[in-house]
């Protein structure tokens, strides 16, 4: 491929590639958002500390320059992000690393004239450090890190070391930064004890890369960063990989939707799932997403002892779902929240019915601001000075 970018073998490469090789290559840079070059350099500049702030190239020059060295190989990473798997991620690697002159000689004259200029490769680099795409999987832009370190660029390795070393932790981090961050926390042979993603100076595409930390952490607080169903994937996979260090996850404040609520209880009902907390407080879930909850609770590998579903829209129907967990024997919960979830008698009165039926292990409810009625509550207030059950603390009303 790298041969044939060399010798214009453009029928190859529009093979590989698709029709999108003959596309301006402006659109590839995101240069679409402006149409003045001196916003575009503006762009550039506020992104990264690049190199073209010292070099006495006029703002026209820069914005109309393109190199189709870094052109051809952001669209060869472009091509594997499309794939799912990653099967192309050590290619486009391999490609990076065939800039270097030292690589290319090991290959004789097999490549023919290169681009070799010292120009051509700090502007791929430049390209992989402050290129971003919200459609990719923060597990795959990773592989944007990996092509910086074939290129025997380790700025951004370093910088992060010492990142990781200072106690100050207040630093700005750029969207590769995170990357990297989140690759050498995954890799490390320390579990990390908490990762608090609102924690982290950077921008919400810079939280977001961060997501694949959560592999090797104890607790994961992932709050109100936008996470899509691509982000919960990530999650899922954390839970169901072996080991699973994962024993608290909040994920509230984020706009779940079903696919999402889907992956991450796919997570939880996996026998290698340890997640003894989730709180997923005010992401838009409805009765159908607690059915799925459910489904994962009621399965005998549930170590779940703590669950936050406050301000969520369950209504009536969604806690008369949830009761089934309370009266499965599986179930292990100590705490469960529904504060804000519209629920009116009908819903306390299961409430009460279920923890008649079987105490089971759950110490602490909180029906803070709902509709419980004056029969709902007698019910469970009766019900907590019964010896039968185990329900210690009763949260309800507004003044909580």
């Amino acid at each position: 491929m790298f041969h044939c970018h060399i010798n214009k073998k453009t029928d190859v490469l529009k093979y590989f590639l698709g029709e999108t090789w003959e596309d301006d290559h402006h659109n590839d840079y995101d240069y679409d958002l402006f149409d003045d070059p001196e916003m575009i350099l503006q762009r550039k500049l506020s992104l990264n500390d690049l190199w073209v702030s010292q070099k006495p190239y006029s703002t026209l020059a820069l914005a109309q320059r393109s190199s189709s060295l870094d052109d051809f190989l952001w669209k060869v990473m472009e091509k594997s992000f499309q794939s799912s798997s990653g099967q192309l991620d050590l290619f486009v690697r391999f490609l990076h690393g065939l800039c270097l002159e030292s690589n290319q000689t090991l290959l004789g004259g097999l490549l023919g004239q290169t681009e070799n200029s010292p120009e051509n490769l700090q502007s791929v680099i430049d390209n992989l450090k402050w290129k971003n795409n919200n459609e990719i999987s923060p597990e795959r832009s990773i592989n944007i890190f990996h092509c910086l370190m074939e290129m025997n660029d380790l700025s951004v390795h370093q910088e992060i070391q010492e990142f990781l070393k200072s106690e100050n932790r207040s630093d700005k981090l750029s969207e590769i930064h995170c990357s990297a961050l989140a690759y050498m926390l995954q890799m490390s042979e320390l579990v990390l004890d908490e990762l608090d993603l609102q924690k982290y100076n950077t921008s919400y595409q810079g939280r977001l890369r961060l997501i694949p930390a959560v592999k090797n952490c104890r607790k994961a607080r992932l709050t109100n960063c936008r996470l899509s169903a691509t982000h919960c994937k990530v999650v899922a996979s954390a839970l169901k990989s072996n080991p699973s260090h994962l024993t608290e996850l909040d994920m509230s404040y984020n706009d779940l939707q079903d696919s999402g609520a889907n992956l991450l209880c796919a997570g939880l009902e996996s026998p290698n799932c340890r997640l003894e907390t989730l709180r997923l407080a005010d992401c838009r879930l409805s009765e159908t997403h607690c059915e799925v909850v459910v489904s994962a609770l009621k399965s005998k590998s549930s170590h779940l002892k703590e669950l936050d579903m406050s301000y969520n829209d369950l209504q009536d129907s969604g806690v008369k779902l949830l009761c089934a967990v309370l009266e499965s024997p599986n179930c292990r919960l100590e705490t469960l929240s529904l504060s804000g979830c519209l629920i009116t008698e009908e819903g306390c009165t299961s409430l009460a019915a279920a923890l008649n039926s079987n105490p089971s292990h759950l110490r602490e409810l909180d029906l803070s601001y709902n509709h419980p009625g004056d029969s709902g509550m007698k019910l469970l207030l009766a019900g907590q000075k019964d010896s039968y059950w185990r329900l210690d603390t009763l949260r309800y009303g507004e003044n909580v």
